[in-house]
C-alpha cells in the first residue's frame, strides 16, 4: 500500500531521485580497497590509510573555514581516485590534498580559494607546488573531469529537510543541522 506524502515531502523527492539517478556513476565501488592493515611494508594501500587521510583533510577544512559539502565532495574525489588507481602511502597526501583543492574550487567562492603555496603549508605536507597541480590533473583524469557528485552530506541534508517538514514545531528546535553534519 503506497503511502501518500504531502505536498512539501514530494518536492523534496526531485532532487532525491537526481542525485539517487547520479550515484551508481560516481560512487567509489567497494572491492577496491583491501582491508587489512598489518604487514604492509608501507607499500600497499589500506582503508586505515585512507581513513587517516580522510581525518588529515579535516584540518584545513576547519582552518579556512570551509563549508562540510566541500569536505565531503574532497572525500568522495579521494575515493574515486584510490579505487580507480593504485596509490603507494608515500604519495597519498598528495593525492588526498589535491582531491581537497578541486573540492575547494569546485564548491567554495573563487575568492575563498587558498593559494596552493597556503595549502600545503597549512597542511604541512612536504611536496611542491608543481607536484599538487600535477596530482590534480592525474585526479581530473581518472575521474573522467567529473568533480561534482552526489556526496552523503547532499542526502544528509535532504533526509534533514523531510525530517523538518514531518515533525512538530516543538521537535523542529531540537533538531540541529550543524550537530548532525558533524
Amino acid at each position: 500500500m503506497m503511502e501518500v506524502l504531502p505536498a512539501d515531502s514530494r518536492k523534496l523527492l526531485h532532487p532525491l531521485n537526481a542525485l539517487l539517478g547520479q550515484e551508481p556513476r560516481c560512487q567509489p565501488k567497494v572491492c577496491g580497497l583491501r582491508l587489512e592493515s598489518a604487514h604492509d611494508n608501507g607499500l600497499r594501500m589500506t582503508a586505515q590509510l585512507r581513513g587517516f587521510e580522510v581525518k588529515d583533510l579535516l584540518s584545513p577544512t576547519q582552518f579556512f573555514g570551509f563549508d562540510t559539502e566541500t569536505f565531503s565532495l574532497a572525500v568522495n574525489l579521494l575515493d574515486r581516485f584510490l579505487l580507480k588507481m593504485k596509490v603507494q602511502p608515500k604519495h597519498l597526501g598528495c593525492v588526498g590534498l589535491s582531491s581537497f583543492y578541486l573540492a575547494v574550487k569546485s564548491t567554495e567562492e573563487e575568492r575563498n580559494v587558498p593559494l596552493a603555496t597556503d595549502l600545503i603549508r597549512i597542511s604541512q605536507y612536504r611536496f611542491r607546488v608543481s607536484d599538487l597541480m600535477r596530482m590534480e590533473k592525474i585526479v581530473l583524469e581518472n575521474v573522467c573531469w567529473k568533480v561534482k557528485a552526489p556526496t552523503a552530506f547532499q542526502f544528509l541534508q535532504l533526509c534533514y529537510s523531510l525530517i523538518q517538514e514531518n515533525v512538530s514545531h516543538e521537535r523542529k528546535n531540537s533538531l540541529n543541522s550543524e550537530r548532525l553534519a558533524a
